[in-house]
């Protein structure tokens, strides 16, 4: 079949989204499916920006240009320009997809174009921390139109459903966010920081719903009582602001990587415990990755993670902005670490439950339920 993915957030910016649909298209294609991605262009995002082959792939449709939008501590994507919509119609028309797969599907631009615009099928995902907000609450009836359009819906968690209620009907269907597993699951240990230190990893992009700050306080806390090091992946708009405020005593054991993609792997090698103190409901795909990588997690008490992570199991759930629960629960992993290799082993078995191949699989069987063939 030929598959329209459609989606504000694409390479050369990168997250959560970006994560899901370069996955799908890639096993939907290894499948034996056409997919093709539908996106802008990104002037604010550094040329040559990680991962440049895909970015630049002729499967990549890019339309209009978009700039990032600041909403509730997060950062997302809007496309604007003249001509857009008259674009997107003209090259749904050429490209006669069967069906078309919005991500995001009330968020502003490119999706509400493409449910407007497509003629044929069309299924909407929607992900935690992409939601239209205010925009939902002002012109309610309006954007019920484009849900009524929906062939088929997707929630990746059900913290993904919240903001709506009722509204998106009651068939929608979860298919969680997947994890490369195989890939996450080969990395490589960074020799330069097999020193004995507790390798402590942060990963994403640096705005306040993620939980930096919160981080930096709780590793200072710990630090004082354990040798450890603090390992920061990931920018964004507040990276500057972190390492300006960042204690001094701190700098030689806090570690700012900026943006990696292909090395991501190696950097969940690398580390002892990951965590993930987000403020915000999320889908967890960086759980995911670190579990795939048989890491211990310590994720905060939010939606969407007390979906992937049981409280001592694949790791421990803690409240998001608590600094003193986060800087004891890497004593605890410090000084036991028999306790961390338990959570990791069997993380590894729950993030093979989110493998591509099996979410691919039922993504593609919502397409045929839908009447799509191929």
């Amino acid at each position: 079949m030929r598959i329209g993915v459609v989606t504000e957030e694409y390479y050369p910016s990168l997250g959560g989204i970006p994560e899901h649909v370069h996955n799908f298209a890639r096993e939907a294609r290894r499948l034996g499916h056409t997919v093709k991605i539908v996106t802008s262009v990104m002037p604010d995002v550094a040329k040559g920006a990680p991962p440049p082959t895909e970015a630049q792939s002729s499967d990549v449709l890019r339309v209009g240009a978009s700039r990032p939008l600041a909403q509730r501590g997060a950062v997302g994507r809007v496309t604007g320009g003249t001509g857009v919509g008259a674009a997107l119609r003209d090259l749904f028309a050429r490209e006669r997809f069967d069906v078309v797969h919005v991500h995001a599907p009330l968020s502003p631009v490119l999706p509400l174009l493409a449910i407007h615009h497509a003629t044929g099928p069309v299924v909407g995902t929607f992900h935690p921390g992409a939601r239209p907000g205010l925009l939902f609450r002002l012109a309610r009836g309006v954007l019920q139109r484009y849900v009524d359009r929906l062939d088929a819906t997707i929630a990746v968690s059900r913290a993904a459903l919240a903001p709506y209620g009722d509204r998106l009907g009651a068939d929608v269907r979860m298919i969680p966010h997947g994890v490369d597993y195989d890939r996450l699951s080969r990395g490589r240990r960074l020799r330069r920081f097999d020193d004995g230190k507790l390798n402590v990893l942060w990963l994403g992009r640096v705005e306040p719903r993620n939980g930096l700050d919160c981080m930096i306080g709780a590793f200072h806390r710990a630090w004082r009582q354990i040798d450890a090091r603090l390992i920061v992946v990931g920018d964004g708009p507040g990276l500057a602001r972190a390492r300006a405020r960042l204690p001094r005593e701190l700098e030689e054991d806090v570690v700012f990587v900026g943006r990696v993609q292909d090395e991501r792997p190696d950097w969940y090698a690398t580390a002892d415990v990951f965590c993930a103190p987000s403020q915000a409901p999320s889908a967890g795909v960086t759980l995911l990755e670190a579990m795939a990588a048989g890491k211990p997690v310590l994720a905060s008490d939010v939606e969407g993670y007390r979906e992937i992570v049981q409280h001592g199991r694949e790791g421990e759930i803690l409240p998001a902005t608590d600094e003193a629960a986060w800087a004891r629960a890497l004593l605890r992993l410090a000084r036991e670490p028999a306790r961390g290799a338990a959570y990791g082993e069997r993380g590894r078995v729950t993030a093979q439950r989110f493998a591509w191949p099996s979410v691919a699989r039922e993504v593609l069987g919502v397409y045929r339920a839908i009447g799509v063939r191929g």
